[in-house]
C-alpha cells in the first residue's frame, strides 16, 4: 500500500436519518463492513457523523450510508450548519400521516360497530392506514434487521406484523398511525433544540456595504469580502464580520458574543465582533476576520464540538440502554413463550402482551433525554456569553468547592489606573497632574501611563518638555516650562534627601492599601503624591459573594507583593491569598486545592495561567470574545470580563443536573409502570405507543426548559 493511501482523512457527512443511539448503531455496524476507516464520532443533536479513514476516497463510505438509508450529504464546512439544515418534516409525510390516521380511526369506529374487526372492509381500511403510516417504518426495520440492530423502527415492525398476524386489524391500524405521529412530533421537538446552535449562526447577515477601490459602496455577499476591507454599517443593521471601528462611535448591542444587556459605546480602535448590532450612529470598520474564522464562528464550533463529547450522565444512559434494551427483548419472548408452553395458557393473549412489551422496550426517551438537556443548557450558555467546551464541564460546574482567580486581568481590569492624588503644597491639583502628566508622557512605564491618562482624560494639554532623563529604578526628571522636576518612586525623593514625615505617613498608609506611589517633586521639596492602582472591577465583590453563596471557597493567586495581594484580598471579601506566585507556584497551589477540595477551578487569561488552568479541574478563561488562545485553552470561555457569569455557570449546571435526573426518572419510571400495566392485561398496544410517545416528549421539552431566562 502507498504512503499516500495510508494518509489519514477526515470527512464530516450529515447523516439526515440519524436521530437515536439505535440508529448510530446501525451506521457503525454497517460501517464495520468497510475496510480502511480508523474512527467514528458521532453528534447526534447536529446528526454529524465525522469519519477518520485512510481509503482513496470516502465514496465506499457515502455509498454504505446510502445503503442503510440514512440520505448521507458531505459537510465541507463545518460554519455551514444553516445551509445543510433540510426540512424536518415534509408536506408529503405530513399528508400521509393524516390519512393513515384517517384510515386507522375509521377502522376502528367500523370494527366497533359491526362487532367484527376481521371484515373485508375493517381490513380493507386498516390495510390502507398501515401502507400510509407505515413504510418508512417497515423501510428501517428492514435496515435494522439487515445489521442485526435492535432499534425502534424493528420493534414497531414486529408489533405491527404481529397484531396482523392474530387478526388485530384495527390496533395494527391504530399502533401505525400513532408511531408515525410520534416520530413527526418528536423530529419536531428535537429540531428546537437543533435550533438554538442554529440560530447563532443565522445571527450574521449574508451581505455588507463594502467600500470599493474608487471610494464608492456596494453590497457584497459576506464570503466574498476579503481582509482588510471597509465596511458600512447602519444604526439597527448586525454586523456581518469581525474587524475593527475606523469612523464613528456606535453603541453595540454585543448580547450574542458577551451576553452584555447593555450596549457599549465603542470608537475608533475598537473591536466590533459579527452577529451584533449596532444600536447607534454609522461607522466603518476594517475587516479582522474571514467569514469562517470570526468569533461568533468559532464559538459555534467549539459548541458544535462540544455536543459530540458525551457527558458522563449521557454515557452512563449509553452503556445502561446498550443492556436494556436486548433484556426487554428477551422478557417479551419469554413472555409469549412461557405461559402457553409451560403453563397450557392461550397462545394470542400472551403473544400480545409480549408485543406490547417490545413497543415500551424501545429506549429513546432515555437516551434522546440527556443529549437533548446537554445542547439546550451548553446553548444557554452560550447566550449568556459562557463558552462551555463540553457536557462534562457543563455537569461538573454544579460540584465546584474551590476557586482560584489570577488578580491582573481577573479581579481587576488589568490597566494601572491613578486613584489618588495627594498635594503637598498650595498649588492647585490639576497643575501638579498637569506638570507630572508633561513630564510622564516621555515614559513607556505602565504607572506612568496611569499618569498621562488621567490628565488626558480631562481634556487638558501637555506643558513644553525639555531634557528628560530616566532614572533606572527610581523614576525620571526633566525641566518643565524652565524649571527642574522629578518624577519617581519613595527611593528616589530619599536619595534626593527632601523626604519627609508627612510624606513617610501618606506613602506607607497608600502602600497598605496595595497601590503604586509616583511623588512629584522639585529640586528642594516633594509637590505631591499620586497612587495608581490596577482597580478592582466592579462585579467582581457581587461574584465572589456569589460564589461565596454557592459554597465555593475562593483563593486568589498573584504574582504581586504580598502586601498588595491581602489588600485586593480585602477588598474583594476572600480570607486566603497568596502573592508572589509565578506560573509554577500556582500549578502547585491547584494542586493543593484539588487534595484539599476536590473538584478546583481557576480562572486566568488563557495564557499565562495556562498551566494552572490545565491542571484545574475546571478552567475558566477570561475576556475571551476575540481570543483564540482563550478559546483553546480554557474549558469555559466567559466572552465577557464578567466573573457575574462564574456563579451563573454554576447555577446553570446544577439546573441542567436537576433535569438530567428528572428525566432518567421520568424515562424509567414510565416504562417500567407499562410494563407492570401489560403483566396485569391492561394496557395495550397503542397505549404502548402513546407511552412511549408521552415519555419522548416529555424529556424533551423538560430538557428545552434550559432555554427559557435567556439573561443571567
Amino acid at each position: 500500500m502507498s504512503l499516500n493511501s495510508r494518509q489519514i482523512k477526515e470527512v464530516v457527512f450529515v447523516v439526515q436519518n440519524m436521530d437515536c443511539p439505535t440508529e448510530e448503531q446501525i451506521i457503525r455496524n454497517g460501517l464495520a463492513k468497510v475496510a480502511g476507516i480508523d474512527d467514528l464520532r458521532f453528534n447526534l443533536m447536529q446528526r454529524e457523523l465525522t469519519v477518520r479513514h485512510h481509503l482513496e476516497d470516502d465514496g465506499a463510505i457515502f455509498s454504505m450510508l446510502q445503503n442503510l438509508k440514512m440520505d448521507p450529504s458531505r459537510k465541507d464546512d463545518v460554519s455551514s450548519l444553516a445551509e445543510d439544515h433540510h426540512e424536518t418534516v415534509s408536506w408529503r409525510s405530513k399528508i400521509l400521516v393524516g390519512f393513515s390516521g384517517a384510515a386507522a380511526i375509521t377502522a376502528e369506529a367500523v370494527g366497533w360497530t359491526l362487532d367484527n374487526e376481521q371484515s373485508v372492509f375493517v381490513i380493507a381500511l386498516s390495510l390502507l392506514a398501515i401502507a400510509a403510516g407505515g413504510v418508512e417504518t417497515f423501510k428501517k426495520g428492514i435496515v435494522a434487521l439487515r445489521t442485526f440492530t435492535l432499534n425502534i423502527n424493528f420493534l414497531m415492525m414486529i408489533a405491527i406484523a404481529g397484531a396482523v398476524l392474530i387478526g388485530e386489524w384495527p390496533e395494527a391500524a391504530m399502533v401505525t398511525f400513532l408511531f408515525a405521529l410520534a416520530e413527526m412530533i418528536e423530529a419536531y421537538s428535537l429540531d428546537r433544540a437543533r435550533n438554538a446552535i442554529r440560530s447563532l449562526m443565522e445571527m450574521t447577515p449574508e451581505s455588507a456595504m463594502t467600500k470599493q477601490p474608487d471610494g464608492s459602496w456596494k453590497e457584497m455577499p459576506v464570503a466574498e469580502v476579503a481582509m482588510d476591507s471597509i465596511i458600512l454599517v447602519k444604526p439597527g443593521e448586525r454586523i456581518p464580520l469581525d474587524g475593527v471601528i475606523t469612523t464613528g462611535q456606535p453603541a453595540i448591542n454585543q448580547a450574542p458574543i458577551t451576553g452584555e444587556s447593555m450596549p457599549v459605546d465603542k470608537k475608533i480602535g475598537d473591536a466590533v465582533f459579527a452577529g451584533t448590532i449596532n444600536e447607534r450612529s454609522t461607522f466603518e470598520f476594517r475587516v479582522t476576520a474571514n467569514k469562517g474564522d470570526t468569533t461568533l464562528a468559532r464559538i459555534i464550533r467549539s459548541v458544535q464540538t462540544a455536543q459530540g463529547e458525551r457527558a458522563p450522565t449521557q454515557r452512563f444512559v449509553d452503556r445502561f440502554a446498550y443492556y436494556y434494551t436486548p433484556a426487554v427483548v428477551v422478557l417479551a419472548a419469554l413472555i409469549a413463550a412461557v405461559p402457553p408452553i409451560f403453563f397450557g395458557a392461550a397462545f394470542t393473549p400472551w403473544f400480545y402482551k409480549a408485543l406490547v412489551t417490545l413497543v415500551i422496550a424501545c429506549p429513546c426517551a432515555l437516551v434522546i433525554s440527556t443529549p437533548v438537556t446537554v445542547v439546550s443548557g451548553l446553548a444557554a450558555a452560550a447566550r449568556r456569553g459562557i463558552l462551555i467546551k463540553g457536557g462534562v464541564y457543563l455537569e461538573e460546574g454544579r460540584k465546584l468547592k474551590a476557586l482560584a482567580l489570577d488578580k491582573t486581568g481577573t479581579l481587576t481590569h488589568g490597566k494601572p489606573k491613578m486613584t489618588d492624588i495627594h498635594p503637598l503644597t498650595d498649588q492647585p491639583e490639576d497643575k501638579l497632574l498637569q506638570i507630572a502628566a508633561s513630564l510622564e508622557t516621555h515614559s513607556e512605564h505602565p504607572v506612568a501611563s496611569a499618569i498621562v491618562t488621567s490628565w488626558s482624560d480631562k481634556k487638558g494639554e501637555l506643558l513644553n518638555t525639555s531634557g528628560f532623563e530616566s532614572i533606572i529604578g527610581r523614576g525620571a526628571k526633566g525641566v518643565v516650562d524652565g524649571t527642574l522636576y522629578y518624577v519617581g518612586n519613595h527611593r528616589l525623593i530619599e536619595e534626593l534627601n527632601i523626604c519627609n514625615k508627612d510624606v513617610e505617613a501618606v506613602l506607607e498608609r497608600l502602600e497598605k492599601e496595595g497601590k503604586t506611589v509616583v511623588i512629584l517633586a522639585s529640586e528642594t521639596q516633594p509637590l505631591c503624591i499620586f497612587a495608581v492602582a490596577d482597580t478592582i472591577r466592579d462585579s467582581s465583590i457581587q461574584a465572589i459573594k456569589a460564589m461565596q453563596a454557592h459554597g465555593v471557597h475562593c483563593v486568589v493567586l498573584t504574582g504581586d507583593n504580598q502586601t498588595t495581594a491581602d489588600a485586593i484580598g480585602r477588598e474583594v471579601g476572600v480570607q486566603e491569598v497568596r502573592g508572589n506566585m509565578l506560573p509554577e507556584d500556582k500549578l502547585k497551589a491547584i494542586e493543593e486545592l484539588r487534595q484539599r477540595y476536590g473538584v478546583v477551578g481557576m480562572v486566568g487569561d488563557g495564557i499565562n495561567d495556562a498551566p494552572a488552568l490545565a491542571k484545574a479541574s475546571i478552567g475558566f478563561a477570561m475576556g475571551a470574545a476575540g481570543t483564540d488562545t482563550a478559546l483553546e485553552t480554557a474549558d469555559v470561555a466567559l466572552m465577557e470580563d464578567d466573573l457575574r457569569r462564574i456563579p451563573v455557570f454554576i447555577a446553570l449546571s446544577a439546573k441542567t443536573s436537576r433535569i438530567l435526573k428528572q428525566n432518567i426518572t421520568l424515562a424509567i419510571g414510565i416504562k417500567a409502570v407499562f410494563l407492570v400495566l401489560t403483566i396485569a392485561n391492561l394496557s395495550t398496544l397503542w397505549m404502548a405507543v402513546f407511552a412511549d410517545l408521552g415519555a419522548s416528549l416529555i424529556v424533551v421539552f423538560n430538557g428545552l426548559r434550559l432555554l427559557r431566562n435567556r439573561k443571567g
